[in-house]
C-alpha cells in the first residue's frame, strides 16, 4: 500500500504518541516486530533489507524537502509582493507630499516661505526626540491612542503578523504559523541532533541532550499530518497548519507575552486561498483597518451613516441639530 495514501496515519499517529523518545523509539519498535515476526532481516541476500530501507526512506524524504522547499518559496514570493506593494504605497505617498509642498510654496511670500521652513524644521526635531523617547522606553509594545483597554500592554505584530522573542521568532497568516528556532552552534546541524514533536495542541523544540528551547501548550490547535519542519542551515524552521484558519494566533505558546491582534495586516495572508466566506470576511477586515488609519467610518459605521441620512431625509419635519450620535 502506498505510504501517500494516507489510510494508516491514524493508527501510527496512536502508535507514535506512545513513544515518549519520539521517532526513534517508534522505529525501533518497527524493526524488533520485522525481527521477531517476519524473516525481512535473513530472508534475502545479504544487505538486501538495507537497501529496501534506504529506497524507501530516500523517496519519502525527497517528498517532504520537496513539499517544504515549495512552501518556502511561496512564502518568500509573498514577501517579495508585499515589499514591492510597500515600496508602490510609500513612492506615491512621497510624490503627493511633494506635489502638495510645491503648490503651496508656490503661493507664499518669501518671508512665508521662510517661516514655514523653520516651523517644519522644528516638527522635524521634534519627531526625532520623540522617536527616540519611545525606542528607548516602550520598545516594540503598543501605544496608539485608539488602543482598546483590554490591549494595554500587548506587543506590536512583527511584519510576519507574529513575534520576535528572544530565542525564536514566529510568523502567521490565517492559514498556518511558522517558527524559526536558531542555534549557535560551532558544527553544521542535522536531522539527528534536533527533537522536534509537534501534537495537536503541543510544542517541543530543542537540541539533543539540552534543554528544550520550547515545551509547553500551543495557543490553538494544528494539524498533525499537514505540519511539518525542516533545517535551514542551523535554524529549525517548523511550520504548523491551524485547525481555525478564521482566526489569529495572539502568542505561539502560552507561556509567550501576547500580541495586539487589532494590529495585524491582514494583506500578509493570501486571500486567493481562502474561501469565499472567509475571503469576504479578510477584505472586510483590510477594508475596516484602512478607513480607520484614514480616520474615515467603517463599513459597518458607514451603513448606519447612510440609514439614518435616508431617514433624516424622509422626515424633513423633524429637528435633529441637538442630537447626539454615536
Amino acid at each position: 500500500m502506498p505510504a501517500e495514501d494516507g489510510k494508516f496515519d491514524s493508527v501510527l499517529f496512536s502508535l507514535a504518541e506512545q513513544h515518549p523518545g519520539g521517532v526513534p523509539d517508534l522505529l525501533a519498535t518497527i524493526a524488533g516486530f520485522l525481527n521477531r515476526k517476519t524473516d525481512f532481516f535473513v530472508g534475502g541476500d545479504e544487505g538486501e533489507w538495507e537497501k529496501l530501507v534506504l529506497k524507501i526512506f530516500r523517496k519519502e524524504a525527497a517528498l517532504a524537502q520537496e513539499v517544504a522547499r515549495k512552501k518556502r518559496e511561496e512564502r518568500e514570493a509573498a514577501e517579495r509582493r508585499r515589499a514591492e506593494v510597500r515600496r508602490k504605497k510609500e513612492e506615491e505617498e512621497r510624490l503627493q507630499q511633494e506635489q502638495q509642498q510645491s503648490a503651496a510654496i508656490t503661493e507664499l511670500t518669501d518671508a512665508e516661505a521662510e517661516t514655514m521652513q523653520k516651523d517644519i524644521e522644528a516638527q522635524k526635531n521634534k519627531e526625532t526626540k520623540d522617536n527616540e523617547t519611545d525606542s528607548s522606553t516602550v520598545d516594540s509594545t503598543v501605544k496608539d491612542d485608539d488602543e482598546e483597554p483590554e490591549d494595554k500592554g500587548k506587543l506590536k505584530p512583527n511584519r510576519g503578523n507574529g513575534c520576535d522573542l528572544e530565542k525564536y521568532r514566529w510568523t502567521q497568516t490565517l492559514q498556518e504559523v511558522e517558527l524559526r528556532v536558531p542555534f549557535d552552534v560551532k558544527f553544521t546541524l542535522k536531522a539527528k541532533d534536533i527533537v522536534v514533536t509537534i501534537q495537536r495542541k503541543a510544542l517541543k523544540v530543542g537540541l539533543k541532550g539540552s534543554p528544550l528551547v520550547i515545551d509547553d501548550e500551543l495557543h490553538g490547535e494544528v494539524k498533525i499530518e499537514e505540519s511539518l519542519w525542516h533545517l535551514d542551515k542551523n535554524t529549525v524552521v517548523v511550520t504548523l497548519d491551524k485547525v481555525n484558519q478564521m482566526g489569529w494566533w495572539e502568542k505561539l505558546i502560552l507561556t509567550d507575552p501576547p500580541i495586539n491582534t487589532r494590529k495585524i495586516n491582514p494583506e500578509s495572508s493570501k486571500l486567493s486561498d481562502l474561501d469565499g466566506s472567509t475571503r469576504g470576511m479578510v477584505e472586510k477586515m483590510m477594508y475596516d483597518q484602512r478607513q480607520k488609519e484614514m480616520g474615515l467610518p467603517t463599513s459597518d459605521e458607514q451603513k448606519k451613516q447612510d440609514v439614518l441620512k435616508k431617514f433624516m431625509e424622509q422626515h424633513p419635519e423633524m429637528d435633529f441639530s441637538k442630537c447626539k450620535f454615536n
